[in-house]
């Protein structure tokens, strides 16, 4: 997109009158959305070939940061969620291996059994629908990600697809626990769902970025960031942009970094230049 590229030539001109700490939050809590569903995504693959026999006892997984700034994923058991399966450790920025396996029979630590404890509860609440707060998509699944940091208890319901070839944006939720593991309350992060293909159909045109408007919130989501992060393999556009009424939130895959800048100076930008 031509108003993109001539947007990273001017932006050290533009005032973009950005909140630095609204932006560091965002992309902070998307980054570790990021490391910890790529650590259970290559922990399931490892899993699944190593210990095909383990597929039908399996009850679920967890990933979270460690003190030392690692990633532990944990599989555990169906019949009895407090016994651990295996328990993996990576890297902080979880790359395809393992640093770290342990296949031993053993108990869940604290932290882990309240990870479990709250994902289990999400996944009951979305079965269930009672109250008909999720929208459920043909060929799509609903993926939660427990996070877990002092006293607050948060799970994200992200929207995968069944099927390659796209990326799924919205359709995704926050809920709230307390230190009791008792359920608070919840939102919804979007208001629909997108699909974006990764690559353009024309070969001689490739995509240069991808873009989705915000109704419900200001800026772009940490589930946006996580999700985008996790494809940015498997697209040909490095850069998406979220539009809002107040503010435009800009995310480089490569760099993994997010500006965010008012709407009026987007608009004011020069594209005839």
């Amino acid at each position: 997109m031509k108003k993109l590229l001539f947007l990273l030539i001017a932006i050290t001109s533009v005032s973009a009158a950005q909140d630095t700490a609204v932006r560091e939050s965002i992309l902070k809590e998307g980054l570790l959305l990021y490391r910890l569903e790529k650590a259970s995504w290559n922990g399931t693959d490892i899993f699944l070939a190593n210990y095909p026999s383990m597929r039908d006892s399996l009850g679920g997984y967890v990933s979270y940061q460690t003190t030392a700034n690692k990633i532990n994923t944990i599989f555990f058991s169906r019949k009895d969620p407090d016994r651990i399966l295996i328990r993996y450790t990576f890297d902080s920025l979880p790359k395809t291996n393992p640093i770290f396996a342990n296949d031993q029979d053993h108990q869940v630590t604290s932290i882990e059994k309240d990870l479990i404890s709250i994902r289990q509860d999400a996944l009951r609440m979305i079965s269930r629908n009672e109250d008909k707060f999720f929208t459920f998509y043909e060929n799509t699944s609903f993926n939660p990600i427990p996070v877990i940091n002092g006293s607050e208890r948060e799970v994200y319901i992200l929207t995968a697809p069944r099927n390659n070839g796209a990326v799924l944006l919205g359709n995704d939720y926050l809920l709230f626990y307390d230190i009791k593991n008792t359920f608070i309350s919840k939102k919804k992060l979007h208001n629909s769902l997108i699909s974006l293909a990764y690559k353009n159909d024309d070969k001689n045109n490739p995509s240069v970025t991808t873009m989705h408007s915000h109704v419900l919130s200001d800026y772009i989501e940490a589930t946006d960031i996580c999700t985008l992060l996790l494809y940015k393999d498997f697209v040909e556009w490095k850069t998406h942009i979220v539009i809002s009424r107040k503010y435009v939130s800009i995310l480089d895959l490569e760099k993994e970094s997010l500006l965010i800048m008012t709407r009026k100076a987007w608009e004011k930008i020069d594209i005839s230049k």
